[in-house]
């Protein structure tokens, strides 16, 4: 086990140089306006209302409308647990300081919770009037205990008794029984109770078990909330008493991870300290039904130390996340048509054996990979699990963020440590949410002899990065991966995401020597074809923003093309303004939060910004620069953070090959023309949605119009 990481060489060089660099701008140009950004979080939630407006689009198939209804809802449970616990945190601690977009902590978080309880209360108002109606006209039927048939009750009477009864504890609230946890996002039973003896009223509460279907099968296609079938059954869990009420309510806590280390053996061990602890975070919210008794309100409120703010009352049920499960019902009738992802056309021409032989193809020319379009399983796990087999490979770097529980990618990398290659896997530990997994799958390959590193101090190891080394006869040859999408062959069928196969001397030179940087001692920055997080990415993007600028002055053809997830750093933001006030035209697509104004009068007139939505997730970043003619082009892991420009190790690649540039070109090309469904960005925050044209037939559907293009292409399933 490698427990040695050396301490993170911080960008405080290239920072200086950048902050330099904008001094000497502003004297020269003049200070920009101070309300030039829009605010992080309010921004957040703006994109999650998009999310929504998807649900409650009557063009989509109903079930597809009910995912979107359960993405929503798990957006904003990771929104509360993360940003404003942080949030909350930051206020509590005295160290919150006015964000950049000039509010005050206390004025964004009263801001989040005014748009929120709009967002919830609208996601609920959907469900119950819009998709739930749909989806029984079509004979997949929500119901309520209420609404069944008393055979049905008996059924379900018999699956109580059997499958539920058994796990339930209920827990009383008296003088000897203080008030229970409530661990985060679980669904509870508030239940009031009389003694019909003495008359008094007790509180208990009844924990609905997250390991049961959250919709139970009453048949194929009819549904009933598991909290309702505990509620017919309350006489069962408290026999001789008189249950008077019950509520469902459900907690949301602060699950972010907060951890000081000062070597990698004691990252992992206060990492696992901390990860224990994460169930017993503070609420940020408290969701009950709109039908809850005052007095039961009041008593949650003051047990839980929730203020009035953080209480969302809505219809229910609670937690939609559940529709999740409805999805699965054996109806593609009312889903989108279903879509298999084929192989690269690039690797299906290169070599005609099937499956491809990676590496051959590789050997011959750069390969541009279009996930999900273009299939993980046939390009980059089959590149891993031939390099694993593969007697000339002598070795396999792989860095690992997030992947699934089943990896192949993992079993891989056992299996060439196994066949004696040396195998290096740089696992994230870090990753949120991700990491107990992360811990396991360390301790399995490193059971398996795999060098593993838990990477460096200070940073999180975001890039997404494999380099396969093998003995081609005539010399050793380094073949790379570099990708914008984690290894994680599950979310590569949902994911859009760019991945580059290449055997360029320069890139294998640049790839080894990050992982160097990563597993041993070297402090180097410099690199061919790379730009790297925390040294160089904010820095070289900025350089490249300010050529432009030069290229329109000089009469050369310019522009800037951003796809990306987020942007936020306001340096980079402050280049585009300076490269909008040049006149240099600037297009950025982005999918999640957005800090720029665009439209804005002597600032950002040449700024347009877009997003675009869709049953895959827009994951992908891509850096596009005219250059003067010479369009160069980069792609890779880094959104434009603060978190990943100076608190992650990031990798962005450039493109070669012509052919790949122009794809790229040809995807911005496609996602900005006007006939092309997305929402605008105003400069006040708000969003427009672009669906239909002016005679009310629907634009375009960028996805479903990949689709299309890559099946034409008549590459191999």
């Amino acid at each position: 086990m490698s427990t040695d990481a050396p301490q993170a060489d911080l960008p405080t060089a290239e920072v200086e140089r950048d902050d330099a660099a904008f001094a000497e701008v502003e004297a020269a140009e003049g200070p920009l306006p101070a309300d030039r950004f829009l605010d992080r979080e309010l921004s957040w939630l703006a994109f999650n209302e998009r999310v929504l407006q998807l649900a409650e689009d009557p063009q989509l198939p109903v079930l597809d409308r009910a995912k979107f209804l359960a993405i929503f809802a798990s957006n904003l449970d990771e929104f509360f647990m993360v940003r404003v616990a942080g949030l909350k945190r930051r206020i509590a601690t005295g160290i919150a300081v006015r964000a950049a977009s000039g509010l005050t902590p206390r004025e964004v978080l009263e801001g989040i919770w005014t748009r929120a309880h709009l967002l919830q209360l609208q996601q609920a108002v959907i469900f119950r009037d819009e998709v739930r109606p749909a989806l029984a006209a079509e004979g997949v039927e929500i119901l309520r205990w209420e609404d069944l048939s008393s055979a049905e009750r008996a059924e379900l009477n018999v699956f109580f008794d059997q499958r539920v009864f058994p796990i339930l504890t209920p827990l009383a609230v008296d003088p000897s029984h203080p008030f229970p946890y409530i661990s985060g996002l679980s669904l509870n039973l508030a239940v009031v109770v009389r003694n019909p003896v003495t008359g008094t009223e007790l509180f208990a509460r009844v924990k609905v078990p997250p390991l049961l279907p959250r919709f139970v099968n009453v048949d194929s296609q009819r549904f009933v909330p598991l909290e309702d079938i505990i509620a017919a059954h309350l006489d069962d869990l408290f026999p001789g008493m008189d249950v008077l009420q019950h509520h469902t309510f459900r907690v949301t806590r602060n699950e972010d991870v907060e951890v000081e280390e000062d070597d990698a053996e004691n990252l992992l061990k206060a990492l696992e300290r901390e990860l224990s602890r994460r169930r017993f975070g503070p609420p940020v919210r408290l969701e009950v039904e709109s039908s809850i008794d005052p007095h039961v309100l009041e008593l949650l409120i003051e047990e839980l130390g929730v203020s009035e703010p953080e209480v969302f009352r809505l219809p229910g049920p609670l937690d939609l996340t559940g529709l999740w499960s409805l999805y699965g019902v054996d109806r593609d009738d009312l889903k989108q048509p279903g879509f298999v992802p084929r192989t690269s056309r690039e690797l299906a021409e290169v070599e005609s054996a099937s499956p491809p032989d990676i590496m051959a193809a590789v050997r011959e020319r750069d390969v541009l990979v279009h996930h999900p379009y273009d299939s993980f399983s046939t390009s980059v796990q089959l590149f891993l699990e031939q390099a694993a087999v593969d007697p000339q490979v002598l070795g396999i770097k792989q860095t690992l963020y997030r992947t699934s529980g089943d990896s192949p990618i993992v079993k891989a990398l056992i299996e060439a440590a196994r066949e004696g290659k040396q195998v290096l896997a740089l696992v994230e530990i870090k990753a949120r949410f991700d990491e107990q997994a992360n811990i396991d799958w360390g301790r399995k390959l490193e059971e398996a002899g795999v060098h593993v590193v838990y990477g460096l101090v200070g940073l999180k190891t975001h890039g997404k990065l494999s380099l396969v080394v093998r003995d081609d006869g005539d010399r050793l040859r380094r073949y790379c991966h570099i990708g914008t999408g984690n290894y994680h062959p599950k979310t590569a069928r949902l994911y859009e995401d760019f991945g580059l196969f290449t055997c360029d001397e320069q890139v294998g030179e640049d790839v080894s020597d990050l992982f160097n940087v990563l597993s041993g001692y070297s402090m180097n920055t410099e690199y061919h074809r790379l730009l790297v997080a925390p040294h160089s990415i904010r820095s070289g993007l900025i350089q490249r923003i300010e050529r432009e600028i030069e290229h329109h002055r000089a009469g050369r053809p310019s522009g800037i093309r951003f796809k990306c997830n987020s942007i936020v750093d306001e340096r980079i933001i402050d280049a585009l303004y300076r490269a909008s006030q040049a006149g240099v035209p600037v297009k950025v697509w982005v999918r999640g939060i957005c800090a720029v104004r665009p439209g804005v009068p002597g600032l950002s007139d040449n700024i347009e910004v877009i997003s675009i939505l869709g049953r895959f997730l827009e994951h992908s970043r891509a850096y596009e620069f005219a250059n003067g003619g010479d369009t160069e082009v980069w792609i890779g892991s880094a959104d434009l953070m603060h978190r990943n420009l100076d608190r992650r190790v990031e990798s962005l690649v450039s493109l070669k090959l012509p052919e790949h540039v122009q794809e790229i070109a040809a995807l911005f090309d496609l996602a900005l023309q006007p006939d092309t469904a997305s929402w605008d960005l105003r400069s006040d925050g708000t969003w427009k949605r672009r669906a239909f044209d002016d005679e009310g037939r629907p634009l375009r559907d960028l996805q479903e119009t990949l689709i299309a293009v890559h099946q034409r292409r008549g590459s191999v399933t």
